[in-house]
């Protein structure tokens, strides 16, 4: 499992390294450097701010879903864990869906808590984000569409958006509606797979009732997120605040650059562009950064180079910077619970 586990994460690193080079090569990698080489760097500076004012709210928002599930973390801590969660996101396949038992597993050894509570907690961080970045694409759309007609490029990318927003509620009201149906069957189905395995060594009865263990605790740790409202809108409002933030580092990128962009414009891409997250990629690494190239040449009508600088600047400041720092924090904070226990 480990071995095929290393080979799909090679791969995606692979898939990621080749996408990033064969956009230098499309835009032309000479222009790309003279427009790095030529920024300014105090605006670099601010791009950098701003991607760390995106890691500390968003930081908050995990920190307050998991008071409401009774796991206290100080707000250095909260920062560190989350970073480390943005650091194990980034280096597997399929970003979040890859990144997030990781990420449980993280905050259930800081805090002390069991892994269902970080995995509430962190799916919780990502589910709730998606209502920030969906009323930001539609006032970025709107107001965009009242300025110049909207290129099939961006027509395409809001359809998918709108279409997978649709398909994740969907899904999710079918979880919550049946849930009592999905903790009964989940495990009756894994425990039946476990029995034909059974001359492995494997006990079927252990494995289903940890199975149903585990979502019974994620199942109840959901419902007592959902009727805190009070907090619901807090959490909502870290988000929203993390939003702006990128969308403020893209500006101050295409500003380092010497190209300023409308600042309505950020508010849409970057949300839009977080669908090639999806890709199997580490952290949406290449897919990201093509679909901010290939959604800002018909928005901006800056030059495609310049776009590509400015885009390199803006995922340093989002991509490796928060990615250096969780893995640090998450081999120190390993270090210190392993030392603990």
């Amino acid at each position: 499992m480990a071995e095929r586990r290393g080979w799909a994460t090679l791969l995606s690193a692979i898939g990621a390294i080749s996408i990033l080079a064969a956009l230098f090569v499309i835009v032309g990698p000479q222009r790309v450097v003279d427009a790095l080489v030529s920024a300014d760097s105090r605006l670099v500076g601010v791009t950098i701010a701003f991607s760390l004012g995106w890691l500390f709210a968003w930081s908050l928002m995990l920190r307050t879903v998991l008071s409401t599930l009774d796991v206290t973390l100080s707000i250095p801590k909260a920062t560190l864990v989350y970073a480390g969660a943005v650091f194990s996101n980034n280096v597997t396949p399929f970003g979040q869906a890859g990144g997030e038992p990781i990420a449980a597993l993280l905050i259930s050894k800081v805090s002390g808590s069991r892994y269902e509570t970080g995995l509430a907690g962190i799916a919780t961080v990502d589910v709730l984000n998606v209502l920030p970045s969906v009323s930001l694409i539609a006032v970025g759309v709107s107001y965009h569409a009242t300025t110049t007609a909207l290129s099939d490029r961006v027509e395409a990318a809001v359809g998918s958006a709108a279409a997978l927003i649709v398909a994740v509620i969907l899904i999710l009201w079918i979880l919550w509606r049946y849930q009592a149906v999905v903790l009964t069957r989940v495990p009756s189905a894994i425990g039946w797979v476990a029995r034909r395995l059974s001359r492995l060594g494997i006990d079927p009865a252990a494995i289903e009732l940890a199975i149903a263990d585990r979502l019974s605790g994620f199942a109840d740790r959901i419902e007592v997120l959902s009727e805190n409202q009070a907090v619901l809108v807090g959490v909502l409002g870290f988000s929203l605040i993390g939003w702006l933030c990128q969308a403020a580092a893209l500006g101050a990128a295409f500003a380092a650059i010497g190209q300023p962009i409308p600042l309505y414009v950020p508010l849409f891409v970057v949300p839009l562009s977080y669908l090639a997250g999806a890709a199997p990629l580490p952290g949406g690494l290449g897919g990201i950064e093509a679909a901010l190239v290939a959604l800002l040449v018909p928005t901006t009508g800056v030059a495609v180079a310049s776009i590509t600088a400015a885009v390199l600047v803006f995922r340093g400041g989002m991509f490796w910077l928060p990615t250096a720092i969780g893995g640090v924090s998450a081999s120190v904070l390993g270090v210190r619970v392993a030392g603990r226990s």
